[in-house]
């Protein structure tokens, strides 16, 4: 099992900044994603600022949301000073 979420931070656009369990700093881009219509809500920034961490994933309502596993495997890590 991946790492899941422990902290997560909008960055316009469209990208989140991921902390993980274990540590890890990632970037997640979610641009690819907008075409799909779970995701038409991310379309507006003022909406993708309220993600929050939720049982290890990142979720904006009941609805929307993105798999932990997605998460971890699909970002790029970040060098944090």
């Amino acid at each position: 099992m991946n790492p899941r979420i422990a902290a997560v931070e909008y960055q316009s656009p469209y990208k989140l900044i991921l902390t993980f369990t274990n540590k890890e700093v990632k970037e997640f881009d979610f641009s690819d994603y907008l075409s799909y219509p779970v995701y038409q809500g991310l379309k507006d920034e003022g909406y993708c600022s309220k993600a929050r961490v939720f049982n290890g994933t990142v979720i904006w309502d009941e609805f929307t949301d993105f798999d932990p596993d997605t998460l971890y495997l699909e970002s790029k890590p970040l060098i944090v000073a």
